[in-house]
């Protein structure tokens, strides 16, 4: 009976996501399959939860097939984000210096896919990196993107 409360809890703490919710703007099909949603690249776009103004669009492989279907898939490492100025820039509270502002599970139970913000004062600009990692080894598949803040727009640090 452990080994099952042990993947029940597994389970329940990997698919926690950040309050963060990715919108799907688009996707495109790679791979037709027979049988399940077909292989595709999928494009979502989420709001800086920090930071408002800032949306980051994240473009990623979904994996289909049955196993796509039933969610037992495990999705590419491979992703690749944009975030851009969408409107007038503000920080209402203070952030910090580096922040996960997203996280998705991109396989049942081991794999994340995560966004990190990072501050980079000295230039006064946003950076967001994307990266993919495992409970066991992290990828080296990154993918990274900087907002410029106007100097007039400061940026709070805690």
């Amino acid at each position: 009976m452990r080994p099952l409360a042990l993947s029940l809890t597994l389970l329940l703490f990997a698919s926690a996501t950040t309050a963060t919710q990715a919108e799907e703007i688009g996707s495109v099909d790679t791979v037709f399959k027979f049988i399940g949603p077909d292989h595709k690249i999928v494009v979502e776009a989420f709001d800086d939860p920090g930071v408002t103004g800032v949306t980051c669009f994240l473009s990623r492989a979904r994996t289909g097939g049955l196993k796509g279907a039933f969610g037992l898939a495990e999705d590419k490492s491979e992703a690749s984000i944009a975030c851009r100025q969408v409107g007038p820039i503000s920080i209402p509270k203070p952030i910090k210096p580096q922040e996960e502002i997203f996280s998705e599970r991109t396989s049942l139970i081991f794999k994340r896919l995560r966004i990190v913000r990072m501050v980079d004062p000295k230039r006064h600009t946003l950076v967001y990196l994307t990266y993919s990692d495992r409970v066991i080894e992290g990828s080296p598949q990154n993918s990274v993107t900087a907002v410029a803040v106007d100097r007039a727009v400061t940026i709070p640090l805690r």
